[in-house]
């Protein structure tokens, strides 16, 4: 016996009764069967947003969005049905820290995350041979001052030509144009190496260190032109000690840099987060 093909359906939307109605109806007309639903509504804006994961014996994700489509047309909804086995195609973009980008490799390899890594981007040499432990092209794109403009140009061909759905700044130590940040909004993912608001510029850590922290922690969120101020997708904290050296609070920044990271690829790559405004809903 045929099993039935598995989908993930995101909707948003104004809020207004009848939305999940609709759906539900929608997915047992067309003989499906609901695995599993989230949703929220924020009052403050009046919007609504669902993830519903489903399974139908239709093999033809257009097809089931249009009919899901025609249920929800006067919420003015917008729908997308994906299969639930959909893997991402990522490129990961990084300089010198290797630890993001090895984990990413590394959990991609084990089938931890929902991605495929077609390619690694750097505007350096030093992380190749990481690349190629794992069999990954390796491109090396480098940027200065005078050929920002050439190099993210080379980038933009790169993420046509790959068929690129997300955008990984894994420790990548260059700041992208505007008009990049605007062609890549809300599939492009950074990690930032505090949690935000903290301590900016050089040697984060050491600038912990003096301050005397508690707590250090990691950021990822998604890419925009404000630097560092893009929607949150998730947060980690590590308690530390004034025994702690600079060195030692790196260390285990590191650790939560690459699993905040990872999480919020994860996260998005299943299609769980939904931007409202400035911020995030991350179904869990």
């Amino acid at each position: 016996m045929t099993q039935p093909t598995s989908y993930v359906l995101t909707l948003e939307c104004e809020d207004q009764p009848g939305i999940v109605a609709g759906i539900a109806n929608g997915i047992a007309d067309l003989g499906g069967n609901i695995l599993s639903n989230a949703q929220f509504s924020e009052p403050s804006i009046s919007r609504f947003c669902m993830r519903t994961r489903f399974a139908v014996d239709i093999d033809d994700p257009t097809e089931i969005a249009a009919a899901l489509g025609d249920r929800v047309t006067a919420f003015g909804a917008h729908l997308e049905v994906r299969r639930a086995d959909h893997r991402t195609r990522t490129v990961v973009l990084v300089s010198k820290f290797d630890h993001c980008l090895r984990d990413l490799l590394y959990r991609w390899h084990a089938g931890e995350l929902p991605i495929d890594i077609p390619l690694v981007v750097s505007n350096h040499w030093d992380l190749q041979q990481v690349a190629a432990n794992y069999g990954v092209p390796f491109v090396h794109i480098p940027v200065t001052a005078d050929t920002k403009a050439e190099a993210e140009g080379r980038l933009r061909e790169l993420l046509v030509a790959h068929d690129i759905e997300l955008v990984v700044l894994a420790r990548y130590m260059q700041i992208l144009s505007d008009g990049l940040c605007e062609q890549l909004e809300g599939r492009a993912i950074n990690i930032h190496h505090s949690f935000l608001p903290g301590f900016k510029g050089a040697r984060p850590y050491h600038q912990a260190w003096e301050r005397g922290v508690k707590l250090i922690g990691a950021t990822a969120h998604y890419v925009t032109a404000d630097l560092d101020e893009g929607p949150i997708i998730d947060q980690d904290v590590a308690r530390v000690s004034h025994s702690d050296t600079p060195e030692d609070l790196a260390t285990i920044g590191r650790d939560v840099e690459r699993i905040v990271l990872s999480r919020a690829v994860k996260a998005h790559a299943e299609h769980r987060v939904f931007r409202f405004a400035e911020r995030t809903i991350v179904f869990r």
